[in-house]
Parts: C-alpha cells; structure tokens; sequence
C-alpha cells in the first residue's frame, strides 16, 4: 500500500505491506495529530473521505479505528463526515482530514446544506 498519496494519483511518501485497519488508522492519523496542535478535551470533525473505489463499509470500518484512536488521546468526535466526496476515477484508498471545532464552527457546520454533494437540515 501507499501512504500519502495525492489525489491524483501522486506518489506516496511511503510504501509498505496491506497492514490491518487498525495499522492503517493509525499509521496515517499520528502525522496528521502530531502536527495539529490537538490536546485532551479537543473536539474534531472527523473526515474521512473515499478516493471513489473503497467500499462505504471499508470508509467507515476506517472512521471507526479513527474515532477510536481520538478517543484513547481524549480528542473528541463531535461530528463525522465519511464517504466518496473528493475522488480520482474509482483510486482505491482514502484520506482523513480533522477540522478543530469551536461553537463557531460547530454551527456553521450543522447549518442547513442542499448542494449536489452534500445535503442536510434543508
């Protein structure tokens, strides 16, 4: 497998063995914690975003690892996006994106959406 990968296809930083979901979640999730300035108590938005051909069980079989690796580090999920959003002609794979949440945010994010992509509250 490729380990930061562009979405169009760019090489990776790393290639290794498939590892589990569990392997993976956390393989991918460490640079991304390590760099954001996320401490106990934090509370994200977790995206986690198919590149067209994952499987939706797979996406959120990887949320899930996600959402319990935050936990263990006492970052919160308070909400959660996953599926094929941003993607390049059915790539296998996905990203994580977190997005730190404040009440600002949090209603922005909750506010009515009716697009093509997205759609809820309205």
């Amino acid at each position: 497998m490729e380990i930061g990968i562009g979405i169009h296809g760019e090489p990776g930083r790393y290639r290794e063995p498939l590892g589990s979901a569990a392997e993976i979640a956390e393989r991918i999730l460490d640079p991304v914690v390590s760099d954001f300035p996320l401490g106990r108590g934090d509370t994200v938005l977790a995206f986690i975003n198919g590149m067209g051909g994952t499987p939706l069980i797979e996406l959120y079989l990887m949320y899930g690892e996600i959402a319990r690796l935050l936990d263990a580090r006492g970052i919160n999920v308070g909400r959660s996006l996953v599926g094929n959003y941003i993607t390049s002609l059915e790539m296998a794979g996905c990203s994580v994106t977190l997005l730190q949440l404040d009440d600002e945010l949090t209603a922005l994010w909750d506010a009515p959406v009716n697009t093509p992509g997205l759609r809820w509250g309205a």
